[in-house]
């Protein structure tokens, strides 16, 4: 094959190749968190006797420092890799210090993200201001001077300090110039001015109290976190972590490359780095000693990862134990390799229905002898492809007999450039036979996540079925990876999307989530955000975190525990409070009136400091409006009921719909930008109460 020529030139034994590769790379590996925990924080390596027992008799060095564990590129890689699954989307709006010239539509571009940012940290700021505000919306009593439109002052004892910073006045100063900027051409300034303002508004986020609302807040738990903490009190120590961050939600990586991480009558072999330990077992327990959700996270059709045998001291030849034991269930490209080029992965073939069954049996050995919460499917595709390269993937044996029997015609042969000097006729015939063969592909992964829905709903109707997805465009899945997630979600099939929207600045963030946490609505399924973490700088992240909460989002996915250093976890503990009782998705009635006893506290504060200006008549209709909405939420809260939910909901909509009627703000972002935030945090709370009505 062609990866064991590659490895001809090699004359040392995999032990000592597995040696030179581990100590050549640096202490601080990709994974590394950018502040490593202290020697008192981490767990022994080799506190489990057996553990270590079954690293000498895979020849891996005693003496292995875990840190350089988790990923380093896989011999034939050069450090690169082509799979979607390894990037993130570049900046969306990259201002650079310099007097380069601003285009007319790059100009609007940076006054737009400028307006969006002060939006967002305004929401941040409200949110902090108003923490200790009563519930109950009140108009100021008569010694005090509500602002109207008959009368805008404010009261005298409004203090400017809480209304405006340095930040907010430096911002409308940059507004109110940015036109003459442009127009003299003055573009070192604008740009100075813009970067400046930038980074004074995300100084200045308040980061020393709590703003944030109650939402999902999950994280993703990998391999090499778990088989570093080496036991059970190391992983507790992750869990306390992530409680102390306010992490309700927590997606466990259970199997990986091929091996479950627990013992398994279903595999073939369980992580060799886990032997000897049942870390599922155990991460349940500490899950729930600490009230927080534990979901089993597995990699579906990805069988391998050559970065994983380089730890184990295996070949590339080796595409995980259960592609070894069956080598039946193996996928190619359309060049007959396993792993398509410049990635690491080999995938199974989605289309082979034993390996389908042994998929289920996991799948099921995992929902029924552990008390898990819920069940995430990731890699739940094909491998990434380029069509317009004619690179393609998913030429397994059973798919290419099943395709055959179907059309009558080997896919191997299609193409997804046709000849365009063949006749019309033949031009059609073969570029229906293609879309038939990504239709038939597409279908491969889509009944598997009907059937694995099946499954819970049947053996465990009270767990949380949720996928890890890609943030691309429609088209693009489904003709790169065949990854039809819009389908799950309307079907109903699944109960969380989760998006994989990982990005290097908010502007491009919100690209990506736009279009499917703003613009689509899937019912009862909700969508969650997903950022990572690794290298990212505090003030990206926050930013990132308030675009989501500014939009219909229900909560976020942080990747992964291995970056949450102490300076992460003291902020988000100071930002959104240590998880203490309420997860969400268990108590979605009560998650809904407390998030909309926050939007009651905002606004009680924005009226107390005059910030809202009224019509007279219909101040007194819009308060008690507002009002009665908090006490359907609260008697639902108390009292669950489906029908309820569903009249609430009316409710909801009917104020979403009203909102900003008669009313003005005196506020330094765009009306706008204040009331569609208001308007995106009321469908949240009507996404609560319909995914409430299903479960």
């Amino acid at each position: 094959m062609r990866k064991l020529a590659k490895l001809g030139g090699w004359c040392l034994s995999g032990v000592v190749i597995s040696w030179l590769l581990v100590n050549a790379v640096p202490a601080r590996s990709a994974m590394t968190p950018p502040e490593s925990p202290s020697a008192a924080m981490t767990a022994p390596w080799f506190s489990d006797r057996t553990i270590a027992q079954n690293r000498t008799r895979l020849g891996i060095p005693q003496d292995l420092d875990p840190a350089t564990l988790p990923d380093f590129p896989s011999r034939d890689l050069n450090g690169e890799s082509r799979d979607p699954a390894d990037q993130i989307a570049p900046p969306g709006l990259l201002v650079r210090p310099g007097d380069a010239p601003i285009s007319y539509f790059f100009g609007i571009r940076m006054e737009k993200e400028l307006d969006s940012l002060v939006g967002r940290y305004e929401s941040a700021l409200f949110a902090a201001n108003a923490a200790s505000q009563p519930v109950e919306v009140r108009l100021p009593e008569a010694g005090e001077s509500v602002a109207t439109t008959e009368n805008k002052s404010r009261p005298a004892s409004t203090e400017l300090a809480v209304v405006s910073t340095p930040a907010l006045e430096a911002a409308s100063q940059l507004k109110q110039d940015w036109p003459d900027l442009l127009a003299t051409e003055a573009y070192g300034e604008a740009r100075r001015r813009w970067l400046d303002v930038r980074d004074a508004l995300w100084d200045e986020f308040p980061l020393d109290r709590p703003f944030a609302q109650t939402e999902i807040r999950a994280m993703w738990l990998d391999r090499g976190s778990i088989v570093r903490a080496g036991s059970r009190a190391g992983l507790a120590r992750l869990f306390d972590n992530m409680q102390t961050a306010g992490i309700n939600t927590v997606f466990l990586e259970t199997l990986n490359a091929g091996f479950p991480i627990y013992p398994s009558q279903v595999a073939p072999q369980q992580n060799p780095l886990t032997q000897g330990w049942d870390p599922l077992a155990d991460a349940v327990e500490l899950a729930h000693e600490r009230n927080m959700d534990l979901h089993a996270w597995l990699w579906i059709f990805a069988a391998g990862n050559l970065r994983h045998n380089a730890i184990l001291a295996q070949s590339d030849e080796f595409l995980g134990p259960s592609l070894t034991a069956n080598p039946d269930w193996v996928g190619y490209d359309q060049a007959g390799s396993p792993i398509p080029l410049g990635q690491t992965k080999p995938f199974y073939d989605p289309a082979n229905r034993e390996l389908r069954d042994y998929l289920l049996r996991l799948e099921a050995e995992i929902i029924t002898n552990y008390d898990v919460d819920g069940l995430q499917l990731d890699y739940i595709r094909y491998p990434f492809q380029d069509p317009s390269d004619e690179r393609t993937y998913g030429y397994g044996t059973a798919a290419r007999q099943a395709f055959r029997r179907q059309t009558g015609v080997d896919p191997i042969y299609l193409t997804p450039l046709v000849d365009p000097w063949l006749p019309r006729g033949e031009r059609d015939r073969l570029h229906d036979l293609w879309q038939a063969w990504n239709d038939f592909r597409i279908e491969q992964v889509t009944s598997f996540v009907a059937e694995t829905s099946e499954l819970v709903r049947r053996e465990r109707p009270d767990i949380t079925l949720s996928v890890a997805v890609f943030a691309m465009s429609e088209e693009e899945r489904l003709l790169k990876i065949q990854q039809d997630w819009n389908t799950w979600a309307e079907e109903g099939l699944v109960d969380w999307i989760v998006l994989m929207s990982y990005a290097q600045d908010a502007n491009r963030f919100s690209e990506l989530i736009t279009p499917w946490v703003v613009d689509q609505s899937y019912d009862s399924t909700l969508v969650i955000p997903g950022l990572r973490l690794l290298n990212m700088p505090v003030p990206v992240m926050i930013d990132q975190l308030q675009t989501l909460r500014d939009m219909p989002a229900t909560g976020y996915a942080l990747f992964a525990t291995d970056n949450l250093d102490r300076r992460l976890q003291g902020i988000l503990n100071t930002t959104q409070g240590q998880h203490e009782s309420l997860i969400p998705q268990k108590t979605p009635y009560a998650t809904a009136s407390e998030r909309y006893q926050a939007l009651q506290r905002e606004w009680n504060w924005l009226l107390t400091n005059g910030l809202i200006t009224l019509q007279p008549r219909l101040a007194e209709r819009w308060v008690m409006e507002v009002n009665a909405v908090g006490a359907s939420l609260d008697a639902l809260a108390n009292n669950p009921d489906a029908a309820t939910a569903a009249a609430v909901q009316l409710q909801v909509q009917a104020l979403q719909r009203s909102i900003g009627a008669g009313l003005t703000l005196d506020i330094t972002t765009t009306p706008e930008y204040r009331l569609g935030t208001w308007k995106n945090r009321l469908e949240a709370i009507n996404r609560f109460l319909a995914y409430g009505a299903q479960r």
